[in-house]
């Protein structure tokens, strides 16, 4: 990757529908260009460390149904599902994207979550991403690679549920209240042959934990 060229387009609108506050969420369908996304794709897919931990769940054990990477400065280790994740160091073109990101968005983000969906069968359950160490408003810009998938938004309280086709190459943006408000989930969807990654850029405060 080229780290003089902008990579990012935050010249797109928001393009989410009105049930999803803008304040809250925020939604560019090209963020990344093909080409840049496609490179980033295989590069990470090739070279990451992937790795599937067991989660606790209704007191038993169980492998999570997709591959991950934790990546991060060193003080960004987080706590979830009763373990504590350390952070791998920044691979160059993540370090890149990173600053970029920060930059771009006027975030300190600290830490990125790498999830590799092999195909429609690996998942995500709801959850919110409401950690103490996120902090109570936390910013986390989240980049889709790969794979067309169906993102799913429900509000905590109504449970109407959104739906937001995630692009290569696309950018969420969740914000502000977001995490106080909606869980989010990825679906099986088992006519999806293809893979997925998707990046979750945060800023972890090892204080709060």
């Amino acid at each position: 990757m080229d780290g003089n060229s902008k990579v990012f387009n935050t010249d797109t609108g928001n393009l989410l529908p009105d049930e999803l506050p803008a304040d809250m969420f925020h939604y560019q369908l090209q963020a990344l260009s093909a080409d840049k996304a496609t490179q980033l794709y295989h590069y990470l897919r090739d070279n990451l460390a992937w790795q599937q931990p067991s989660i606790h769940v209704f007191g038993k054990w169980h492998p999570i149904p997709r591959l991950q990477a934790y990546i991060g400065d060193p003080e960004s280790a987080y706590e979830y599902s009763k373990q504590v994740f350390s952070p791998m160091p920044w691979p160059e073109p993540l370090a890149r994207m990173r600053e970029r990101l920060n930059n771009q968005l006027g975030c300190k983000f600290n830490a990125v979550l790498v999830n590799y969906y092999r195909n429609g069968l690996d998942s995500m359950g709801w959850h919110a991403d409401d950690e103490p160490e996120l902090g109570a408003q936390p910013t986390i810009a989240s980049l889709s690679l790969g794979a067309l998938r169906k993102f799913k938004l429900r509000h905590k309280h109504s449970r109407v549920v959104t739906d937001v086709p995630l692009r290569h190459g696309s950018l969420l943006i969740m914000k502000g209240q977001s995490q106080q408000h909606f869980e989010h989930s990825l679906p099986k969807q088992r006519k999806v042959t293809q893979g997925r990654i998707n990046l979750t850029f945060r800023h972890i405060d090892a204080s709060l934990l």
